[in-house]
């Protein structure tokens, strides 16, 4: 779940969405925001380690399998695709079931679709450029949109304020390597870079998810629903998005970020009864606008 992934292709088709183009928008859209449910239904019977190991590794896997994703990364850049196997994978996909333990997957994929504020602020940072204009007012209209879905949860006790910050800081690690791995994908694509981070975090993650195997019971609901987090929402949906990318350009593609908030939204509801509160509603709302803000560019 990256926009890092737009950055693969310079594409500028302007033309209408095609029925094939909608076809793979809303199945990315509705893939990676069900991720969040899929990680609620591992949780009835699996340790948080151990959906994190089985995602991660199947998703890895998937990607060994493709022809676009064996491309060699040179040396050089070696290091910095390790550096991201821990901050865009393997801590981010450890917290997000560690704090689902405490809070619905709903108000986690809301408070997830807060990542482009995120980038935002950690681009103006390493780029000594402070926000103007309407990505200041962007990013602005967005904390307070954060702050409006966490509230409810926040009020309920430590465990679900402790959710929420967890989910908060995974959110932080994806907008820090947004910035870091967009030029690696400009030069190699996304899925080789994807590829040597999941190989990588597979192994960083077997120790904890070693420990969560022999803390886990075994329910095949929660099997299915963790391998369907790491084959499609880890793996498959990579290349998916490789493909709309290079025939509606980065920037008509992007639009699904602001997507999958509202469908981890729906999925929570639907699937597991969650209580949503009217103000996270609204905050998804500030959030998605507050994102869109912030993600323009300048003049």
């Amino acid at each position: 779940m990256s926009r890092s992934i737009l950055t693969t292709s310079q594409g500028t088709n302007r033309e209408r969405f095609a029925l094939s183009d909608w076809a793979l928008f809303v199945s990315i859209s509705v893939i990676w925001g069900a991720s969040f449910l899929l990680i609620a239904i591992g949780l009835d019977a699996f340790h948080p380690g151990l959906i994190t190991w089985i995602r991660i590794g199947s998703g890895a896997v998937v990607l060994m399998f493709l022809p676009r994703a064996q491309r060699v990364i040179d040396y050089d850049d070696r290091p910095r695709v390790t550096v991201l196997s821990f901050i865009w994978v393997a801590i981010p996909f450890t917290l997000f079931p560690i704090a689902q333990q405490w809070i619905d997957s709903a108000v986690a994929g809301m408070l997830n679709g807060a990542m482009p504020i995120f980038a935002a602020v950690i681009a103006s940072v390493m780029l000594r450029k402070l926000p103007a204009g309407a990505q200041l007012v962007g990013l602005l209209v967005g904390f307070i949109g954060v702050v409006a879905i966490s509230a409810p949860s926040l009020g309920k006790g430590q465990t679900q304020a402790i959710g929420v910050a967890l989910v908060v800081l995974a959110t932080v690690f994806y907008g820090l390597s947004v910035n870091i791995a967009a030029p690696l994908q400009q030069q190699y694509g996304s899925l080789p870079v994807m590829r040597r981070m999941l190989t990588l975090a597979t192994i960083w993650s077997a120790p904890y998810g070693i420990y969560g195997l022999f803390r886990s019971s075994f329910a095949w609901d929660s099997l299915i629903a963790t391998l369907a987090a790491g084959v499609l929402g880890t793996g498959l949906a990579f290349a998916i998005m490789g493909t709309l990318v290079g025939r509606v350009g980065p920037t008509r593609a992007s639009f699904i970020t602001y997507a999958i908030p509202v469908v981890a939204l729906v999925l929570g509801i639907v699937f597991r009864a969650e209580q949503v509160a009217v103000i996270a509603v609204g905050g998804v709302v500030l959030v998605i606008t507050g994102a869109l803000l912030a993600s323009r560019r300048e003049g």
